[in-house]
């Protein structure tokens, strides 16, 4: 099998041909539909701890039991919340990883193919 990186009679790598592929594509957008929404909801939970502690003192003053408030619980919410969307990343990235073999299964063919030739 060629090199990766060495182009074929049409001057095109491998990888420029697995990045061009419609299967390459539609995983990089299915990634995306993952993880650009993970990103946001992670970053907008994380920042508002500080925001609701600095703009709604009195609330998250609260007492819940003892000398826990509501911003000690929602501090603590943050590391389950953390591990949660790891938790999901790690089953979508099983399917993400099915996909690349199927990828790299298929770029691998089409190389064998072209080398018979």
């Amino acid at each position: 099998m060629p090199n990766a990186i060495e182009p074929d009679g049409n001057s095109q790598t491998v990888w420029d041909r697995v990045a061009a592929s419609r299967q390459f594509r539609d995983l990089m957008a299915l990634k995306k539909v993952f993880v650009i929404p993970a990103f946001i909801f992670f970053l907008s939970y994380y920042f508002m701890l500080p925001v609701l502690v600095g703009y709604a003192s009195g609330f998250m003053s609260i007492k819940v039991w003892g000398n826990v408030n509501l911003a000690y619980l929602f501090a603590l919410s943050q590391f389950v919340m953390a591990w949660t969307i790891a938790g999901l990343y790690v089953r979508a990235g099983d399917r993400f990883d099915a996909i690349s073999k199927d990828i790299i299964e298929n770029a691998q063919k089409t190389d064998d193919s072209k080398g018979d030739k």
